[in-house]
């Protein structure tokens, strides 16, 4: 019984390590794109221009 503990214990470490590593050296940055919306606030009249002032 003591080995069966034993094994699964390490097996616990070694996955725990595996997963760590995993982390710091997977090349996990996500895909980026530039995105632009273009927003009209109420009493802008033109892109550009002076507004209601």
């Amino acid at each position: 019984m003591g080995r069966i503990l034993l094994a699964i214990a390490i097996l616990l470490v070694l996955g725990i390590l595996g997963v760590i590593g995993y982390a710091y050296l997977g090349d996990m940055t996500p895909a980026s794109q530039q995105q632009r919306l273009e927003v009209t606030l109420p009493g802008m009249t033109a892109p550009g221009g002076t507004g209601g002032n």
